[in-house]
């Protein structure tokens, strides 16, 4: 297993982290098999999306604060919940086949570290079976 930081600069924010995990695809010599991308974070996730046209994260990031206000009554001390919530349904983890030495994603698609309780600095943890 390798890690990374990855460091926001916002308190919403999408950081593309393709490259990064292609590196740790490429150390690892691995011709065939899976990358498993992780972060150990309850107000972060992970995903996978088009990296060709920014928008659309900027239209993610948007859909998600809509549906999931900052502030919408919730009982959670920290003042912190809606990020708690847009990590639950993101989700922490995004396995991609290896094929070829290379992280096998379709023409449009990256990684994304998905931050919802920013400016931090994270850690992403990146598995290679």
């Amino acid at each position: 297993m390798e890690s990374f930081t990855v460091r926001s600069g916002s308190r919403t924010e999408f950081i593309d982290i393709t490259s990064r995990v292609e590196s740790v695809v490429r150390e690892s010599a691995a011709g065939e098999g899976l990358c498993c991308v992780y972060v150990p974070h309850t107000t972060a996730g992970v995903t996978i999306n088009e990296n060709a046209d920014p928008t659309v994260r900027r239209d993610v990031l948007m859909e998600l604060d809509r549906v999931i206000p900052l502030e919408d009554g919730y009982a959670h001390a920290e003042g912190n919940s809606a990020a708690h919530i847009k990590s639950s349904l993101v989700g922490q983890s995004v396995t991609v086949p290896i094929s070829g030495g290379r992280l096998a994603l379709g023409t449009w698609q990256g990684i994304y570290f998905c931050e919802f309780d920013g400016p931090r600095s994270r850690r992403v943890y990146v598995t290679i079976r």
